[in-house]
């Protein structure tokens, strides 16, 4: 199946450079025409005007009707005709705010001779039949020819941006379809954590009647309990989470101290909050599920040994909460893929754990997580941004 679909795109991609191909080509095609065309004309143009020169405008012949109309058919073609006295001739020309015609001329005349071949206008002198220079006659494109100039490269740039869109809307689809994998996953995951979690609080009870110490029955309702949140946290995964007014100060601390407890000894914690309530619109489960998150790369990065730091800032309008730790750091260029899913730098992992806590923090509680800094061997620092309510 992934053949037939790898066949298939490149099949179209193909397909897709050989029609540029083909237009492209005759887009050239056609300008060489055109351009031949335009040739043609002012060599004719040319003609009429070395018999116009050479016409005896006081005989009763007269110039002819022909001769007249080709030199008045140029309307689109601008041309400058220097005579062999250094006059100049023009039409077609746009000269308005020009100080020196002379110069400007000059300018076009240049410029026309990289476009064009110059058409020397002579005739023979029927009286001596010597040859009569009569002038040079220069020549540019015609506005037709210019706009189709620059037509492939607009076409070029048109199929680019084709391409782009069509390549954001598969990024998007399938970006789309891992999202849903992830959350059916969760979802499944919830479910099957639910029966030996029912299982371990009927063993629970059991223990209780046996007498076992009230201790570690205590442990054990504790981390049924911390089960439970990890549970739920996975049924909300692809679902709307419910937010409610909370004081991130109180919910962080209550991480804090459950983080704190449950790890190594060699990991040194620092809590810095403020000393009043701070109120913003979160779901508790899946905020504290974003701080173990955060928490842990930190104790990974540090393997095992270092010290994690937890601050709360209240700047007045947002709450910040800032996760650092000590390890060896992120590098630059990886700083913005961290959060990409899939991305991992560890041995194990799945390359989710920051993937989630982005879309928890982003898409539900519309807010911003970002890494703050980050230096080689000395340590990263993760930064939340909520908005607060009154």
């Amino acid at each position: 199946m992934q053949n037939r679909t790898a066949i298939t795109r490149w099949i179209f991609i193909l397909g897709s450079i050989l029609i540029i191909s083909l237009i492209l080509w005759n887009t050239y095609q056609f300008f060489n025409q055109l351009k031949e065309n335009e040739r043609s004309k002012m060599e004719l143009w040319a003609a009429a005007q070395s018999e116009f020169e050479q016409t005896d405008l006081s005989s009763d012949e007269g110039i002819s009707d022909m001769v007249l109309q080709v030199l008045r058919s140029n309307s689109t073609t601008p041309m400058i005709l220097k005579s062999a006295e250094g006059d100049y001739v023009d039409r077609n020309l746009y000269k308005s705010n020009v100080s020196d015609t002379t110069a400007y001329l000059e300018n076009l005349i240049v410029r026309f001779e990289s476009e064009n071949q110059p058409i020397n206008l002579s005739y023979v002198d029927p009286a001596n039949g010597n040859n009569v220079q009569i002038g040079t006659l220069y020549y540019g494109n015609s506005d037709l020819l210019n706009k189709l100039k620059y037509y492939p490269a607009a076409l070029i740039l048109i199929i680019f941006l084709f391409f782009v869109a069509i390549y954001f809307f598969y990024k998007t689809s399938r970006s789309a379809e891992q999202n849903k994998l992830w959350a059916g996953m969760a979802k499944e995951t919830a479910h099957q954590i639910g029966t030996p979690l029912s299982s371990l609080v009927g063993w629970a009870e059991i223990l209780k009647q046996e007498g076992v110490k009230p201790e570690y029955i205590t442990e054990i309702e504790k981390d049924i309990s911390r089960l439970r949140t990890i549970t739920d946290r996975f049924s909300k995964v692809g679902s709307k989470p419910v937010l409610e007014r909370c004081d991130v100060v109180e919910v962080t601390s209550e991480v804090y101290d459950y983080l704190k407890s449950r790890s190594s000894k060699l990991i040194e914690f620092d809590l810095q909050i403020p000393d009043h309530p701070v109120m913003v619109m979160l779901n508790p489960q899946l905020y504290g599920w974003t701080i173990e998150n955060l928490v842990k790369n930190g104790i990974d990065a540090m393997k095992g040994k270092g010290k994690i730091s937890i601050g709360i800032r209240d700047n007045g309008s947002q709450a910040l909460i800032d996760i650092a730790d000590t390890g060896v750091g992120i590098p630059k260029r990886d700083q913005k893929k961290v959060f990409s899913p899939g991305f991992t730098t560890k041995t194990r992992g799945w390359g989710l754990g920051l993937s989630l806590a982005r879309r928890i923090i982003n898409e539900y509680h519309n807010g911003r997580i970002h890494v703050m800094k980050s230096s080689r061997n000395e340590g990263t620092t993760m930064e939340i941004i909520l908005k607060k309510v009154d």
